[in-house]
C-alpha cells in the first residue's frame, strides 16, 4: 500500500512545482511588461477633401479697342485705378473724321437742295420720273454717308461698358492704333472668380453650388465662395475640367492673377483608416511610424505608416495598417522594437 502512495505523491509534487513555475513565469511577465494603451485599427467613412491651385479672374473682364485707326491723344486713367460705366478713358486725335463729317454735312446739304429743285420740276411734269427718284436716292444716300462720318467721329472716343478697375494698359499717348486693337483691359472685380482644374476623376465628387474654402495667400486669408460653373469639355493637353468659384471682394482687395489655393469638400463619403494623432510618432528622418502589438507575445513592433489628412483630432492613414490591427496609443515613448508589454484598452 506504501508503494502505491509514494509515486503518486511524487506526481503532485512535479504538478504542483510546474504550476508554481508557469504561474511565477506569467507573474514575471507581467511585471517587466511596459504598460501601454492599445486600441484597434478601424475604418470611418468621411467625407474627403479635393485641394487644388486656381487663379484669380475678374467676374467680367473686358478688352476695349478703338472701332477705328488713329494716333491716341488722350488716355484717362492708371493701372488699378477704378473706373465707372460710360467714363470717357481713351480718345484718338479727332481732326480727319471732324473734317470727314463736315465734308458728309455739305454734301447731304447739297443732295437736298437738288431734291427740293427736283421736286418742284416734277410737279410741273418737266423731268422724268426716273431723274426724280435719282434726285431722291442721292438724298439717301448722303444722309447714310453723313451718319456713318459721323459715327466714325464717335468712335475716336471710347467709354468703359462696365464698372471696373483698369488692369492693363497696352499702349500709350501718341501711340498709333488701328481698328480692334486691344488699348485697355478693365475688369469687374466687385466679385471674382477662381478659375481652378480637375481630373476627370474627381468631377464627381462636386457639384454646382457647392461651398467651397479659397485660401489666397498674398493677403493671408480665407473666404468661403461657391462653385459656379464645372466645365463640360477637357482641356486637350492637360486632360483637366475647368471650375470656377464666386468669390465677393468687399474693398477690392482680390485682384485679377493672384493665386488661390481651393479646399473642396466631397459629398461622397469614403472608407478610410483613422487614428488618434497620439499615436504616430516620427523617427530621425521625419518618417512616420506606429507600434503593432503581437498579442501572442505580448510585444511591440515598429510600423513605418503613411499619413493623409487630419480628420476630427485623428490622422488618416493611406498606408501601412490594416482594420483589426492593434496598436498603441498611449505609453509608446518608453517602447522599443520588440518590448514586451502590458496592455489595457
Amino acid at each position: 500500500m506504501a508503494q502505491i502512495k509514494f509515486p503518486f505523491l511524487l506526481f503532485f509534487a512535479v504538478t504542483l512545482v510546474a504550476c508554481n513555475s508557469r504561474q511565477a513565469e506569467e507573474q514575471s511577465k507581467s511585471s517587466t511588461g511596459i504598460p501601454v494603451i492599445t486600441q484597434k485599427v478601424t475604418t470611418s467613412r468621411i467625407a474627403t477633401p479635393l485641394t487644388v491651385s486656381g487663379n484669380v479672374e475678374g467676374s467680367r473682364t473686358v478688352r476695349l479697342g478703338f472701332m477705328v485707326g488713329g494716333r491716341i491723344d488722350y488716355i484717362g486713367p492708371k493701372e488699378g485705378e477704378q473706373i465707372h460705366k460710360g467714363e470717357l478713358v481713351a480718345r484718338l486725335d479727332s481732326v480727319d473724321y471732324r473734317i470727314a463729317k463736315n465734308i458728309a454735312d455739305v454734301q447731304l446739304r447739297e443732295a437736298q437742295d437738288e431734291y427740293n429743285r427736283l421736286k418742284l420740276m416734277h410737279k410741273r411734269k418737266s423731268i422724268s420720273e426716273s431723274d426724280f427718284k435719282k434726285g431722291g436716292f442721292a438724298v439717301q444716300k448722303a444722309r447714310n454717308q453723313q451718319r456713318l462720318r459721323a459715327k466714325k467721329l464717335a468712335d475716336t472716343q471710347l467709354y468703359s461698358p462696365i464698372d471696373g478697375v483698369l488692369l492693363k494698359k497696352r499702349m500709350e499717348v501718341g501711340e498709333i492704333t488701328s481698328q480692334g486693337n486691344p488699348v485697355l483691359v478693365i475688369s469687374d472685380i466687385g466679385k471674382v472668380n477662381v478659375s481652378a482644374y480637375l481630373p476627370g476623376s474627381d468631377l464627381r465628387k462636386i457639384q454646382l453650388g457647392q461651398n467651397a474654402d479659397v485660401s489666397i495667400s498674398s493677403l493671408d486669408s480665407t473666404l468661403t465662395g461657391k462653385i459656379t460653373e464645372i466645365g463640360s469639355v477637357a482641356d486637350s493637353q492637360s486632360r483637366t475640367f475647368t471650375i470656377k468659384i464666386e468669390l465677393n471682394n468687399p474693398g477690392n482687395l482680390i485682384r485679377p492673377g493672384m493665386i488661390a489655393e481651393v479646399q473642396l469638400i466631397s459629398p461622397e463619403k469614403q472608407a478610410v483608416i483613422t487614428i488618434p494623432t497620439e499615436a504616430v510618432m516620427h523617427d530621425i528622418d521625419d518618417q512616420a511610424y506606429v507600434y503593432i502589438v503581437d498579442t501572442n507575445k505580448d510585444k511591440a513592433f515598429k510600423r513605418k505608416v503613411e499619413l493623409g489628412q487630419l480628420v476630427n483630432n485623428k490622422v488618416e492613414i493611406t498606408t501601412g495598417l490594416s482594420e483589426g490591427e492593434i496598436i498603441v496609443t498611449g505609453g509608446q515613448q518608453k517602447l522599443t522594437e520588440g518590448s514586451s508589454i502590458t496592455s489595457s484598452k
